[in-house]
This record gives C-alpha cells, sequence and structure tokens, in this order.
C-alpha cells in the first residue's frame, strides 16, 4: 500500500470518532446510542489534535490473533498523527487472561489497553475492572456514525447499562471447505448439519490419509468453545429464560452426541485439537471442512501457510434443519484499564483505530477482523476478500451470547472443555459428563 497514503488517512483519520452503543446481556443487543450512566475515569477534554500526545506510551496487550501484528504495525502511524507511543504485548489466550486480571487486581497499570474476548464482558463489568465507555461515547455522539456498526457487534465488550470494551475485531463462524475434494466427490457445501455429518463421512477415506472434518477436541477452553458453536447451530442452549444454567439438558445432550460422532470423520489426534491445529488439518489439504472464525480465512490464500491457495469455498455455518438462521459471532473489544494514568490518550487511540480510514489499512494489512458495514461492502475490499459477503450475511443474523458472556463464563468454560474431552475419550457418556458439568457449575448461580 502507498506509504503517503497511509500516513495522510492515519492523520486524517484521528478527527474521525467511531461509535459505539449499549449491548445488553440478552440475545439480540440492539446498536442505539446509551444514555449517559455514570461517570467514566477518563476525563470529558476534547479529543486530542495531532501531536498533542507527545512523550505519552500506551502500553497495549493483545492476544495472539491475526489482529495482533496488525496493531503493532500501525502504531508508528498513530505516534506520527498524535505524538503518543503505543507499545503491543502480543501473548497467548491464557497468558493475556492471567496477565491482565492480575494487572486489574493488583491494581499495578501495567497495561492502559487490552484486548478483551466477547466472553470476558460479564465479568470485567461486574469487577469494574475496565473504564464503562458509555459516557465517553454520548460525549463524542455528535460525531458518531452508529449506523455503520453491525448490532451484533456491540456485544464485544456490552454488559447490561456498560460498554466495558470497544467493538475491534469481529469474527463470523464460518464453514470453509476444499472445493477440489467435495467438486471430487460431487457435493454441494452443507447446508443442515445433517448434510455436514453425511458429507464428512463421504469425504473421509483414511487409507488416502484424508478426513470429512477437522474439529477441536482439546480438553479446556478449545474443546469447549467448538462444543458451544456446534450446539448452537443445532439449537441447543446453555442457559434458560432466567440465565441460569441448563448444561445437561436434553437437548444439549442430544447434541454433545452429534458433535462426538463427528471425530469419527477427523483426523487422528483431533481429541487434542486446539485452534492452531485444527487449522493445520485444513491448510495442508488433511481436512475437507472446517467450520472456523472468519479471521482466519485470508491466510488460506497465503502460499507461505497454505498448501491449497485458490481451493477453499465458504458460506455461511449450516445449521439444523428448519431453523432460523443464526450465527455464531465472537471476537474481541478493546478496553481501558481502570487504573490507567493516560485514560484520554488511550481513548483517542481507540478512536483513531476504529475510523474508517484506518479499518481499511486494518483489513488490507491482514487483521481480518471487521466491525464495520462500510468496511464489509467496500469495492477495494471485496475484489481482494470477496468471501467478505458471508461475513456480512452471517453478521446480519450473528449471535453474540450463544457463549454466554456471563461473568460466571470462565468456570462454566473450564467445566464444559472437561465434560467434551471426556466424551471424546470415551470415559463418560454425554449424559454423565453434561451431569456432572451441571453439578459444578449449578452453584455459581445465586
Amino acid at each position: 500500500m502507498n506509504r503517503t497514503w497511509r500516513s495522510l488517512g492515519g492523520l486524517a483519520a484521528l478527527a474521525l470518532v467511531v461509535t459505539a452503543c449499549n449491548a445488553a446481556a440478552t440475545p439480540s443487543p440492539a446498536a442505539t446510542a446509551p444514555a449517559a450512566t455514570g461517570t467514566p475515569a477518563a476525563t470529558a477534554a476534547a479529543s486530542p489534535t495531532s501531536a498533542s500526545l507527545a512523550g505519552v506510551t500506551l502500553h497495549l496487550a493483545a492476544e495472539s490473533d491475526q489482529y495482533a501484528a496488525v496493531l503493532a504495525k500501525l502504531a508508528p502511524e498513530f505516534q506520527t498523527a498524535t505524538g503518543a507511543t503505543v507499545t503491543v504485548d502480543i501473548l497467548g489466550y491464557p497468558e493475556e487472561y492471567s496477565k491482565i486480571t492480575a494487572d486489574f487486581v493488583g491494581h499495578t497499570a501495567s497495561y492502559d489497553l487490552m484486548t478483551v474476548d466477547i466472553v470476558w464482558s460479564g465479568e470485567f463489568a461486574m469487577n469494574d475492572y475496565t473504564v464503562d465507555l458509555t459516557s465517553l461515547i454520548n460525549r463524542d455522539k455528535a460525531e458518531i456514525n452508529t449506523d455503520d456498526f453491525y448490532p451484533v457487534t456491540w456485544t464485544l465488550g456490552g454488559w447490561e447499562s456498560k460498554q466495558v470494551a470497544f467493538p475491534m475485531a469481529g469474527y463470523a463462524n464460518l464453514l470453509n471447505y476444499n472445493k477440489a475434494m467435495l467438486d471430487a466427490a460431487g457435493l454441494q457445501a452443507p447446508k443442515t448439519m445433517d448434510d455436514l455429518k453425511s458429507d464428512a463421512q463421504k469425504l473421509t477415506d483414511a487409507a488416502k490419509n484424508q478426513y470429512g472434518i477437522t474439529i477441536n477436541g482439546q480438553k479446556g477452553p478449545a474443546g469447549a468453545q467448538d462444543f458451544f458453536v456446534y450446539n448452537a447451530q443445532l439449537g441447543g442452549h446453555l442457559l434458560d429464560a432466567s440465565n441460569k444454567p441448563t448444561l445437561n439438558s436434553a437437548d444439549n445432550v442430544k447434541n454433545l452426541e452429534f458433535f462426538a460422532s463427528l471425530f469419527q470423520f477427523a483426523p487422528p489426534g483431533a481429541f487434542d485439537y486446539d485452534w492452531g491445529a485444527r487449522e493445520t488439518a485444513f491448510k495442508t489439504g488433511i481436512a475437507a471442512m472446517q467450520e472456523g472464525w472468519s479471521v482466519a480465512r485470508a491466510g488460506y490464500e497465503d502460499a507461505s501457510q497454505s498448501k491449497i491457495v485458490g481451493q477453499v469455498g465458504t458460506v455461511v455455518a449450516p445449521t439444523a434443519a428448519g431453523m432460523a438462521p443464526t450465527h455464531g459471532f465472537g471476537g474481541w473489544g478493546i478496553g481501558i484499564n481502570k487504573d490507567s494514568k493516560n485514560q484520554d490518550a488511550a481513548w483517542a487511540y481507540i478512536k483513531w483505530l476504529m475510523s474508517p480510514a484506518i479499518q481499511k489499512e486494518w483489513v488490507l494489512d491482514g487483521s481480518g477482523s471487521y466491525v464495520r458495514k462500510s468496511t464489509l461492502t467496500d469495492p477495494d475490499l471485496l475484489a481482494k476478500y470477496p468471501f467478505q459477503s458471508f461475513i456480512a450475511d452471517s453478521f446480519a443474523n450473528g449471535d453474540g451470547n450463544f457463549r454466554p458472556r456471563i461473568p460466571q463464563y470462565s468456570k462454566m468454560q473450564d467445566a464444559m472443555g472437561t465434560a467434551v474431552n471426556e466424551v471424546l475419550h470415551g470415559t463418560m457418556t454425554a449424559q454423565q459428563a453434561l451431569d456432572a458439568a451441571q453439578a459444578e457449575v449449578a452453584p455459581l448461580f445465586p
């Protein structure tokens, strides 16, 4: 990309303010401008102008998804625009959660900013870890283009009346498939979950080291989260209408049995796959199909990491026959540490990063992450990444609550990660494993 355009884009984008709104913890949050509630720790000063933050250093903790390297790459442009330095500490998923929660609890303020997983929203809000951005959003409302954000993106940091993180990296759960393998078998991309299983069986030929599907089974977050995706596509729910756990419901038991049955068509060792191993099986051409987050999609066309360049088809993920369209939505917000001494500069950075001009650079540089409608419909980006249209379709019917964004989520995920892995290894039936998970989690809910 032309460096002159990038620098001008960065300077111009500083004058643009991004949009935000409240997101409820219950399904289908609306993208409406929030009413001001309380006073955040950040001051009500006007947005900084170019070079007004000279000498300020912002420390950002970022989980090691594709966007993290782009955050680091864009940091010098923010320094050119404002004078502020941004250092990006790229961490693995468990490490980031551990380090930032220790920072919050210890009030050490090692980080000013942090990427916030969608499922941490309730926990962060309950513990008052990050600045509630609601008042800042209202303060800048005149400059906001709320309609440019998909309603579901506000679940990236939204909890009841608080917005504890700003939408940054929205992910659609999509079905990717190896076109050559499906064409050879005379198959179209599956539209229902039963089709998915049937096709996975037809595409499996262990003698050729070819398998129908690749899935996460590892004990812990990876196995739990993959099951949550499939469970939602089969019509299952982890909570009832009163937000109480129903882990061992009849539907969830049946859906876990279905999920486990798919592994007979997955590569050997998939019981212990995490996200990276799942991706590798697909990118090396061993597995014909993979459900996964859209953030990884551009990498399938990169010959340095993929053996299936030009062979990948992408569609919205299948659901049970007769279900209304609903698709898993996840990703990351970006929050400001409540203890940070640089909250105004941190807010300026968020607005700059999420502005339309920088969002275009963000995608072109390989972040694989979206929140704005204008980014997903940009002609230049669509020409380079035609699969964006499926991301837009998935966002339009996205469900950011299929993994409950509740304060108890981390403990629920731990219990379910164990349950799923026990079933995969045959040490418990689905009923036994989910009964045990329900017994472990239920006392956490008053």
